[in-house]
């Protein structure tokens, strides 16, 4: 692996950090980032994205402080909280670097790892993904979700999102182009990323528990938030319907033939209650079932069609 060297042309780092009711994290993250780039700092100028996503505790005023230690943050303010993946999204547009890392604020993915990455994108790999190598911080049913949405992801879905890889990762230049060339406004970024491609690394990193705070997810948003990616990236749930109607209308079209054929040589008798019940009630919950499909798609197409912004910037602080 080619080691990290002086240049004649300083190359430009870019950290992207979303900042969501955070004020406790807003030091420490800070200090943890600038110790672990140390290194480099004669041989890279750094520049730290700082996105406060609509915060209602004292993160703004804390980042403001913070840049008079900390000269290269740029804090860009949302009007309201608009939510990661958009905070992600104007952290990208806002990045100048010929890097763009996005790493959390809360300190759970260890900022050391900045350095590995540079090495290997000096190598000439475009993409670095960091990848969780266990998930003992995550509740017993958010490992076990975690891991049926990954499953489900690669058989349903038209491109391959990496298991146990999140938003922090390094990406090239032309990567961050061809991210920001996607308008969506439904948007999961890991998808995203995905499909844009470039050439891939992966480095590996533990996940370590949170010092301050607790996380502004809840299982109802991340099932949600699953929902987002396999409805973005295939249309799998509406064509099985297809196959579903199919099946149900050539049993319907056997039990039609077998009641046809009793009849004619047993002569009329009385169907039962129960029976005629239960297959009104499933055909009614399949139907359902289908009609909700299609709602989840109509939702997004409408989403879409309106054209809003992603997010709304109140105020850039910083060079």
């Amino acid at each position: 692996m080619k080691a990290i060297t002086n240049m004649d042309a300083r190359k430009k780092i870019s950290l992207v950090a979303p900042f969501y009711n955070e004020e406790s994290n807003v030091r420490p993250f800070l200090q943890q980032v600038h110790a672990a780039l140390a290194p480099v700092l004669g041989t890279y100028d750094i520049e730290i994205i700082c996105v406060n996503d609509g915060s209602r505790d004292g993160t703004l005023e804390a980042l403001r402080q913070a840049r008079q230690h900390h000269p290269q943050v740029k804090i860009i303010d949302f009007s309201r909280n608009f939510g990661k993946e958009a905070a992600i999204t104007a952290g990208l547009d806002f990045a100048t670097g010929d890097a763009v890392i996005p790493i959390d604020s809360d300190l759970q993915h260890p900022p050391e790892l900045i350095l590995e990455m540079l090495a290997h994108w000096e190598s000439g790999f475009e993409v670095v993904l960091a990848r969780r190598t266990s998930r003992e911080t995550d509740q017993a049913l958010q490992r076990l979700t975690a891991r049926a949405f990954y499953e489900v992801s690669r058989y349903i879905s038209h491109i391959e999102i990496p298991a146990d890889v999140g938003d922090y990762r390094l990406m090239d230049r032309k990567v961050v182009d061809a991210l920001k060339a996607l308008q969506e406004k439904c948007r999961f970024m890991k998808g995203l990323f995905a499909w844009v491609g470039f050439r891939t690394t992966v480095v590996n990193y533990q996940v370590v528990p949170r010092v301050h705070g607790k996380s502004s997810f809840n299982t109802w948003k991340l099932w949600n938030f699953a929902l987002e990616g396999i409805t973005s990236f295939s249309t799998l749930p509406l064509r099985v319907w297809t196959y579903l109607g199919g099946v149900v209308s050539l049993g319907a079209f056997i039990y039609a033939a077998y009641l046809i054929i009793k009849t004619l040589v047993f002569g009329v008798e009385v169907p039962g209650y129960a029976s005629l019940m239960i297959v009104i009630l499933l055909a009614s919950g399949v139907q359902l079932i289908g009609i909700g499909i299609l709602g989840e798609y109509l939702g997004r197409v409408f989403t879409e069609v309106k054209n809003r912004p992603i997010y709304i910037v109140r105020e850039v602080i910083g060079p």
